[in-house]
């Protein structure tokens, strides 16, 4: 059996292309054209549309024969052109891949039955056969079944594929926001068809009927009950008649900012489906794949000489006075405060003079976050020691230099005594206001947290020895909430074996999620634990962590409360309240917290320590 499919979803987000129809549509190709037929009659109009999306960055070419099934073509009078045009479809899509790429050979539904009877799974499965049959006479990769309608679509497909057993092949449903099928059909449903199944998919697909806000409210439903890599595909939005043609209004940067959202999520495979072209393609693609170069490089290491004599690290008690507290395991509080946008840095600083005199540990210095653009974080990090006599914890981001660049900071850290270290792989610059620039991604943050593990214990990226060990505490992210748990669970791992010393989570309402989380994770109860914890300024403040920034849940029951608040200053008292409870319930189970404070008030952050104390 061809294995490429499953070897590319397993090391990476793959890059699917765009819409078929939509190009030929814009060739001035109407829908009285059969469009699968075009590759007999003007099959280099095809093949152009193929090359755009290879040069796009497609790592997946479809098929022009979606509709390329009898009972489909007979509608052009083309039902015994079956087999013809089926195989020059593959033909044309491979001789555009190379080698290089991977061909997925289109199936999509048989269409309406003439008299508007029913079809039954074996009439479905019969004409699907003839098609798959054409297809793979010409070897693609794997047979793609797009917009499946429901249960008895996917037990037809399930059917016509026992005439190639050695084929793989993936189902991708048209599903509303729902997650629900065109027949009704839950994902659970769908789901237990497959797991009783002697052949499975090599993956659970997501194309049509919706745009990227609704699939994303799709996936975050499939996600969890999948056992299946999944690969999302949706429509450019919805379409809407300019000068009486149907024009799909998404830009390439709003689909992009979702296709960014759906990898976050743990999906295997993004690419698009109607009203998707090219450009959405090539914009998507410069975004993700920073991030599939970051992953690949995780447990790489530059080394040009012989394995060193490693020294002895310094021990967690003695690299900082936050570390001391973690290793005689005395409870923490630190504070976020963000660097600013310009250069001044005498209001951060008192800032942070006033949180150490609240009772504070730390003060956490973000990396562009959200990809922002903002002042060192580093010098920030330098003043906020040397000037307000609290230690920082800064947070290190992989996003913007290369690995050289990236060691010479770490180095830089171990000079200006700031030890304490947070390592993150970084939001990719498509979600900031710098959408133009570019991500580096040499290394995500378990590489990094490799990497300076390795400092301290005397030896740089490259395999040379330093003159002496780096004294830094690697911390950690994590995120409890996070969709495909076995993902973060695997990578949580990872940082603890690479080396992590402490971990900070994701800003958390409900505390069950942490605790599961804590238990779940091999040698992580062993492992200092520090809650994020966001005392909500407003409902409205509430509204956006709840829609707007990944990683975070909150409740209904948390909204609800929120939202019971007349005014604004009613609204902020009960998040500090909804804090202090959540502080309270995970004591005895956490190692601190790390309080952010909202809109750069710290006084909200001082609260809810108070309360705790």
């Amino acid at each position: 059996m061809n294995e490429k499919l499953k070897t590319l979803l397993r090391e990476k987000t793959v890059i699917f292309d765009g819409a078929i129809g939509t190009e030929i549509y814009k060739k001035n190709f109407f829908v009285n054209t059969s469009y699968e037929s075009l590759c007999l009659s003007n099959a280099q109009v095809v093949r152009e549309i193929h090359q755009s999306y290879r040069d796009a960055g497609a790592e997946v070419l479809t098929t022009n024969s979606f509709g390329a099934n009898f009972n489909t073509l007979n509608k052009f009078l083309l039902g015994d052109k079956v087999a013809e045009i089926n195989r020059a479809a593959v033909r044309i899509a491979k001789e555009v891949a190379g080698g290089e790429l991977l061909v997925a050979a289109s199936v999509g539904p048989v269409g309406e039955i003439p008299g508007g009877s029913a079809w039954s799974v074996e009439r479905i499965a019969a004409i699907l056969t003839e098609q798959i049959a054409a297809l793979a006479m010409e070897e693609p990769d794997f047979i793609l079944f797009e917009s499946l309608g429901g249960a008895r679509d996917l037990q037809a497909a399930l059917l016509a594929m026992e005439i190639c057993p050695d084929l793989p092949f993936v189902t991708s449903f048209a599903l509303n926001r729902d997650a629900e099928s065109r027949t009704g059909d839950s994902p659970a449903r769908l789901l237990t068809i497959l797991d009783e199944s002697e052949r499975k998919p090599e993956a659970f697909g997501l194309n049509c009927g919706i745009g990227p806000e609704g699939m994303l409210n799709a996936l975050e439903i499939l996600m969890p009950l999948c056992r299946l890599p999944v690969i999302a595909q949706p429509n450019a939005g919805c379409p809407k008649s300019v000068d009486n043609r149907m024009i799909y209004m998404c830009s390439p940067e709003y689909f992009t900012t979702y296709a960014m959202r759906f990898a976050a999520l743990g999906v295997h495979g993004v690419g698009g489906c109607c009203g998707t072209g090219p450009e959405h393609i090539r914009d998507m693609a410069r975004s993700i794949n920073p991030l599939n170069k970051a992953s690949r490089n995780t447990g790489r290491l530059i080394v040009t000489e012989g394995a060193l004599p490693e020294k002895t690290p310094v021990p967690m008690k003695e690299k900082s006075r936050f570390g001391a507290k973690l290793a005689a395991r005395e409870w923490v509080t630190n504070v976020e405060i963000v660097p600013p946008q310009g250069y001044l840095l005498e209001k951060t600083i008192e800032k942070a003079r006033i949180c150490k005199e609240a009772g504070f540990d730390a003060v956490n210095i973000p990396d562009g976050p959200r990809a922002s653009a903002r002042v060192s974080p580093l010098v920030t990090a330098f003043r906020i020691q040397s000037e307000a006599g609290i230690e920082a914890i800064l947070h290190f981001c992989c996003r913007d230099r290369n690995l050289i660049g990236m060691q010479a900071d770490l180095l830089g850290c171990a000079a200006m005594g700031i030890h304490n270290i947070l390592f993150i792989t970084g939001d990719p610059p498509k979600l900031g206001d710098y959408p133009f620039a570019s991500g580096v991604f040499d290394m995500d943050s378990i590489g990094m947290a490799r990497i300076q593990s390795r400092l301290n214990r005397g030896i740089d990226l490259g395999g040379k020895a330093i003159d002496t060990v780096t004294g830094a505490l690697i911390g950690v992210g994590a995120d409890p909430n996070a969709i495909d748990m076995k993902r973060e669970i695997r990578r949580t791992r990872e940082k603890i074996e690479a080396g992590a010393e402490f971990l900070i989570t994701q800003p958390v309402f409900d505390t069950e999620p942490l605790l599961r989380f804590i238990e779940a994770v091999p040698g992580l109860s062993d492992l200092p634990v520090i809650a994020g914890i966001w005392p909500l300024a407003s409902c409205r403040n509430a509204e956006f962590m709840r829609n707007e920034v990944p990683g975070v849940i909150v409740p209904d029951s948390i909204m609800e409360r929120m939202a019971k608040g007349k005014t604004k200053e009613e609204q902020r008292e009960e998040g500090i309240r909804i804090a202090r409870e959540a502080v309270a319930s995970i004591r005895s189970k956490v190692a601190g917290v790390q309080v952010s404070a909202p809109f750069g008030n710290v006084q909200t952050a001082i609260a809810v320590i108070r309360e705790e104390e």
